[in-house]
């Protein structure tokens, strides 16, 4: 067997997150030599799932503002006690849900990795409203259908009519007829489209932005009626009640990790606790391989191209600041089946709009906050208890903004308010996902921030595949099982 510096590369990927890891299963079945190392002694990058121990060292490397980007100011608080073993938790630092009409489901159903990896149900998504001058605060579930519409006692006849007549016009919002409607108003804010248009008031258009999981609140026309429409067409697709899925163990994380098995199992190498500390070119006649890249073990390697992620700060960056808590209480209530013969889900989303929160300095919320609730089904914590996912942009006041959030959940959810046994505050620099080729040196972008997935980042993932040198756009990401496994489970996957 030749040595690693012996070995001339077709490619070297260093990290494992989502995006290298998804190019590792594209290249799985195309016979180049692989080379795949991350400087981590695990997979997943910065959508990683980490254990207890791990988030302790994670928080170490990452606690001052100058640490490893993407992430800076990570602090974790630990309650007196509660907690199981370190390895019963997978925490992930991208809890992003999956619509299932999202681009990444049908990839993963053509390559046939989607058979190693168990979906669950997301469930609903409420509202927190505020307390008023005779009202107590309180969680409101956002109707997103038609039948919820209807369902809903809360919302009077004729807001119910305007709601339903924009819910009808999103399903085919890209008809000509519609397009005459919002195309001249695309950049404008979607608010002021939908009580202009559609007479929505401001606790209807609450309800309907929320539905889009804008991080700052202020998504445009044009990306507000495209996100509302994945959301309704995806409802039903796999089941009754719901319109997003989410992988067990851990999310995301739990995709990289199959994309790197696929990648392992068509020969490539993978060597975790292994950076690349260096990169030359070279001038050798072999114009095949002209890069040398230097691991951290000392080892120098011989490629046609490197992949890797870049290391550079723009002033464009969105910064989220994100707040992880574990809570001693398996939140039942979040977790309902509210349709019949629906299946239990295992996240529910709660949206806290701009103003309804406040810090300790009496400044409120300028951006939205969201929570991702998770249940103990997801794999990510034991049995009776619960994982909060909260996030907003980060400012001055986001630290103290995340935790009240998380206190007035807590406290609107049951009168005896449940502990948080752990949490992890840290803030993230975004990025848009983007892929760009120096010569034979090609970088991705960190991720997006979304709540839900982006499907942008697929596409960058296929330029990265070209990049390398795939060269059948037609089959990209379509394989055969490698063993005849039977194919009805993937009917339960296309409609």
């Amino acid at each position: 067997m030749e040595s690693l510096s012996d070995t001339q590369w077709d490619v070297v990927i260093s990290g494992t997150g989502l995006q290298q890891s998804l190019l590792a299963l594209a290249l799985s079945r195309s016979g180049k030599k692989v080379l795949h190392v991350d400087p981590n002694e695990y997979y997943g990058g910065a959508e990683a799932a980490l254990s207890l121990q791990d988030a302790d060292g994670w928080a170490a490397r990452h606690s001052g503002p100058d640490a490893t980007r993407p992430f800076t100011g990570a602090q974790i608080t630990k309650g007196t006690d509660g907690l199981a073993a370190s390895r019963s938790y997978s925490i992930p630092l991208a809890p992003q849900l999956i619509h299932a009409r999202s681009e990444l489901v049908s990839q993963l159903v053509s390559s046939k990795a989607f058979r190693q990896i168990e979906f669950l149900s997301v469930g609903s998504l409420f509202i927190y409203e505020a307390a008023g001058e005779s009202s107590k605060p309180t969680l409101s579930r956002i109707p997103s259908t038609r039948e919820d519409v209807f369902a809903n006692t809360t919302i009077p006849a004729r807001a119910k009519r305007s709601l339903m007549k924009f819910l009808k016009f999103v399903l085919d919002y890209n008809s000509e007829s519609k397009t005459e409607l919002w195309k001249p108003s695309e950049s404008q804010l979607l608010s002021e489209f939908l009580e202009r248009e559609f007479k929505l008031d401001g606790d209807l258009q609450s309800y309907v932005v929320t539905l889009t999981l804008s991080q700052d609140g202020k998504i445009s026309v044009g990306d507000g009626l495209a996100a509302i429409h994945r959301h309704l067409t995806s409802m039903g697709v796999f089941g009754a009640g719901f319109a997003a899925v989410y992988p067990k163990w851990g999310g995301l994380s739990e995709v990289a990790q199959v994309g790197c098995r696929a990648g392992a199992v068509g020969g490539a190498i993978y060597m975790l606790g292994t950076g690349v500390s260096g990169v030359q070119r070279t001038e050798e006649s072999d114009a095949d391989t002209n890069i040398e890249v230097s691991l951290t073990n000392g080892t120098t390697v011989k490629s046609k191209a490197l992949i890797h992620s870049t290391k550079k700060t723009s002033t464009d960056n969105v910064t989220v600041s994100r707040l992880i808590a574990i809570v001693n209480s398996p939140l039942s209530n979040m977790f309902k089946v509210i349709v019949d013969s629906a299946p239990t889900p295992c996240a529910a989303v709660v949206a806290f709009p701009v103003g309804s929160i406040s810090a300790g300095d009496g400044s409120v919320s300028e951006f939205p906050t969201y929570a991702l609730v998770h249940s103990s089904d997801t794999g990510e914590c034991p049995a009776g208890q619960s994982i909060v996912y909260l996030s907003t942009i980060a400012g001055p006041s986001s630290k103290c903004l995340l935790y009240n959030a998380l206190l007035s959940f807590l406290s609107v959810y049951s009168s005896e308010t449940p502990e948080c046994l752990w949490r992890m505050h840290f803030e993230q620099v975004a990025g848009t996902g983007s892929f760009a080729a120096d010569d034979n040196i090609g970088t991705f972008d960190w991720m997006t921030p979304d709540l839900a997935f982006n499907d942008s980042t697929l596409r960058y993932v296929s330029m990265a595949w070209q990049f390398v040198g795939g060269d059948d756009e037609n089959n990209y990401m379509k394989f055969d099982d490698r063993e005849g496994v039977n194919d009805d489970d993937d009917d339960a996957f296309n409609s």
